[in-house]
């Protein structure tokens, strides 16, 4: 079983929930589908029609990048981070 890392940002809008999951699945997409069974809505916050992941939305599996159809090992360790963007020009 994969082990799920949530970012507090995501923990804000679901009261409740903690930052680690250990959820099944062979694939970014499967873990995710798993995930909102103990989170609910929170596929919808991560991942838009097509379907893909938002274009907010990184995650990594292991630390390499990852979109949806990206393998998952039985005890891959997976972070969901959102965008970081903006900061001031010097």
């Amino acid at each position: 079983m994969a082990t799920v890392l949530l970012p507090g940002s995501l923990l804000a809008l679901f009261p409740g929930a903690t930052k680690r999951h250990v959820v099944e699945g062979e694939t970014v997409a499967a873990v995710i589908h798993a995930l909102d069974r103990s989170v609910p809505g929170v596929q919808d916050r991560l991942v838009e029609s097509g379907p893909r992941l938002r274009p907010h939305v990184n995650v990594f599996v292991d630390g390499a990048p990852a979109d949806l159809a990206t393998a998952v090992g039985s005890e891959a360790v997976i972070h969901i981070l959102p965008a970081v963007s903006g900061g001031s020009e010097p």
